[in-house]
């Protein structure tokens, strides 16, 4: 069986863009939250976070007054970036 490679660009609309640096920025923020709490946890208390705390967690920031902009991205990057802080 010959394989095919196919490569593909979109063009994103001025819209698209400002969503998408809205989700990577929302993203990275949430990424680098957990993973500096876990790491807290780990070595102040030797405590490992699991992913259900890490999602309790995550609420608790969206609910934080000093981030309403988290709401504004779809909940499931914000997820992902959760699950890819573990260690």
């Amino acid at each position: 069986m010959k394989e095919i490679a196919v490569k593909q660009r979109f063009y994103p609309t001025p819209e698209q863009v400002t969503l998408l640096e809205q989700t990577f920025g929302c993203t990275r923020f949430v990424y680098n939250s957990i993973l500096r709490w876990r790491t807290d946890a780990y070595y102040n208390e030797q405590i490992k976070i699991n992913y259900s705390k890490a999602s309790s967690y995550l609420t608790e920031l969206k609910k934080n007054p000093e981030f309403p902009w988290l709401n504004d991205v779809s909940s499931v990057p914000l997820q992902q970036a959760i699950t890819a802080s573990a260690f």
